[in-house]
Formats: structure tokens, C-alpha cells, sequence
């Protein structure tokens, strides 16, 4: 069952589950694209590496 399907029922368990779902592929879609645009910034000289070291 999908929420726009007509016969959905939302209980505080589709809301909760839904709302953590969402919050998770928000996050990692987050992360990847702050990746990529930083891989694209050092590919293209705007940025350097960083190097940590001890």
C-alpha cells in the first residue's frame, strides 16, 4: 500500500514509519550530493585535498 492509493489509512505508525523513511533518504541523498559537488570542485581545481595527519 502506497499513500496515494485511495483506500490508505494513516495511523500514527504510517506517520512514524513514513516520517523516519523519508528523514533517511533525505539524509543520504544529502550526503551524496555534498560528495559529488566536492568531487566535482576537486576535479576541477576550485578545492584542494585535505590531508590529516598526526
Amino acid at each position: 500500500m502506497f499513500p496515494f492509493v485511495f483506500e490508505w489509512l494513516w495511523n500514527a505508525d504510517h506517520y512514524i514509519f513514513l516520517g523516519l523513511f523519508y528523514l533517511v533518504l533525505i539524509i543520504i541523498g544529502t550526503g551524496l550530493t555534498i560528495a559529488a559537488a566536492k568531487t566535482v570542485l576537486q576535479m576541477m581545481g576550485f578545492m584542494r585535498e585535505r590531508h590529516f595527519h598526526h
